[in-house]
């Protein structure tokens, strides 16, 4: 039976309409800490200017909030399951208000990025605790494909959002509102969740994975960092190089390690589902996309077409009613046609936008060259996200529901800072060298840009093809709401 079969006294009972409530709290919250990865881009420079930063202490406003993130989102899952979800979550999204009023009062360098750390931290409570309760809350396979549907909707406009939210703010207010926007919505989502959200808990295992823990959160972060780090050295620098290649070694150790304790943080045997297992590759891979997508479209569209800020991010505004045009026909189409072609449309739609972004030069327009492609990314990501997110979490219930979505948020953080460092990187390489062979300036950043959205293109076609061979049509047992009868469903 599922943990809230037999609901406390006072909690919400498996067909209590509040549940959806409570989703739309969660949701929220959960846009709340997406909007901040890309909302603090386009107050870098005002932030540099008031605080004195210098060019490489700049990049760790951005990194000192991946790297916790990215490195805590697995830990923070088990931290939900053993503790309680909606109790982790709160303290999560505490601790992520504190850190947001820290760093919207910051008069240094030091306080400014020590704030974001703390925000990562916060949001590697928040993520995970938020997507475990919304997978226990909706069991059943067409609920569960409903609210997904709506969670991923909401979660899928925080990137777009972060764009136009940052430009607008830095305009009209201050850099330091990026920060102190997040404090009512916290307040809110602290307020109402402990109403329409029940508590609930994995059943105890013994002694907590310690071991693993620090093993596999040193793996991430270190493996992440090295990705970041990229953006300032050459791939086969130390900087780069040793943190990778020691974050390998360390899975390694990892793996080895959660075959021989008996309470295994990440169980292998959770990792065999081939169905999980594709749905987290396919976030990834988008995730790696879009972070790509947002950081040298805007910078093309500033640095070529010569948009101010304020009009580059809202260049992306048409993303968000796409993704939730397309997002919301999830919940009829996966149960009828199967998360695999859901999936595969999507990641077709995606390589073909990317393709158009390819055709970026100097004499592009925003119509011509751009404003196409972001129709058929908005179509295509509402498609893609969305059932690779039911995917990631197929099979997860009340014991294992932290930990599937502590797998699913990683596989989100770690690929945008995948595309950053690998995609962005090979624009980079390409502008050096025409550069070198005098090619002008603005030819050179718009061959770059074209060369590493022809990268993408590439990624997502092969995507495609991994989702299509690797997420082939079964049948087996799923189960519905309380203790119902198994049922046979079908579930591509």
């Amino acid at each position: 039976m599922s943990s809230l079969s037999v609901p406390r006294p006072g909690e919400p009972t498996a067909t209590d309409r509040r549940r959806w409530w409570g989703l739309a709290v969660l949701a929220v919250a959960q846009l709340m800490l997406l909007v901040d990865t890309t909302v603090v881009n386009l107050a870098l420079a005002p932030i540099q200017e008031d605080l004195h930063f210098t060019h490489l202490g700049l990049s760790w406003v951005v990194n000192g909030y991946t790297l916790p993130f990215g490195g805590l989102l697995l830990l923070g899952g088990r931290i939900a399951d053993a503790l309680g979800r909606r109790r982790v979550f709160l303290a999560g999204l505490a601790l992520f208000a504190i850190a947001s009023a820290i760093g919207g009062l910051a008069g240094s360098p030091l306080v400014l990025v020590l704030s974001r750390v703390l925000q990562g931290v916060g949001g590697a409570l928040v993520a995970p605790a938020a997507l475990s309760l919304v997978a226990v809350l909706f069991t059943g396979p067409s609920e569960r494909a409903s609210a997904l549907s709506i969670w991923g909707v909401l979660r899928g406009l925080g990137a777009m959002l972060g764009a136009v939210l940052g430009g607008i703010l830095v305009s009209y207010l201050s850099w330091r509102w990026v920060f102190f926007i997040n404090l009512p919505i916290a307040a809110i989502a602290f307020m109402l969740a402990p109403r329409l959200v029940p508590e609930s808990r994995a059943p105890r295992r013994g002694r907590p994975d310690i071991a693993g823990a620090v093993l596999v959160t040193a793996a991430i972060t270190l493996f992440v960092y090295g990705l970041l780090a990229k953006a300032d050295h050459e791939w086969v620098s130390a900087s780069v190089v040793v943190p990778i290649v020691a974050g390998v070694l360390l899975l390694a150790i990892f793996c080895v390690v959660e075959s021989k304790v008996l309470n295994p943080l990440v169980p292998l045997s959770f990792l065999r589902s081939r169905r999980r297992t594709i749905g987290n590759l396919v976030l990834l891979s988008f995730s790696a996309a879009m972070g790509m997508l947002f950081f040298s479209m805007a910078l093309y569209l500033q640095q070529v077409l010569h948009y101010p800020a304020l009009w580059s991010g809202l260049s992306f505004l048409p993303i968000g009613p796409l993704f939730m045009l397309t997002g919301g026909f999830n919940a009829r189409l996966i149960p009828k046609l199967g998360a695999r072609t859901v999936m595969v449309t999507g990641l077709l739609l995606l390589t073909a936008a990317f393709a158009l972004f390819a055709q970026v030069g100097v004499g592009g327009s925003y119509v011509r060259t751009v404003l196409i492609g972001i129709i058929l990314f908005g179509m295509g990501a509402g498609f893609a996200v969305i059932s690779s997110m039911i995917a990631s979490v197929d099979g997860a219930t009340g014991q294992d529901a932290g930990l599937a979505s502590g797998i699913n948020n990683t596989a989100q953080q770690v690929g945008t800072a995948l595309g950053l460092a690998a995609l962005v990187s090979i624009g980079d390489s390409h502008t050096a060298s025409l550069l070198q062979a005098g090619v002008d300036a603005g030819q050179a950043a718009a061959a770059g840009y074209a060369t590493s959205f022809a990268a993408t293109a590439i990624l997502m076609a092969a995507t495609a093809v991994l989702a299509l061979v690797g997420m082939r049509a079964d049948r087996r047992p799923q189960v519905t709401n309380g203790d119902r009868r198994l049922e046979t469903a079908r579930t591509d």
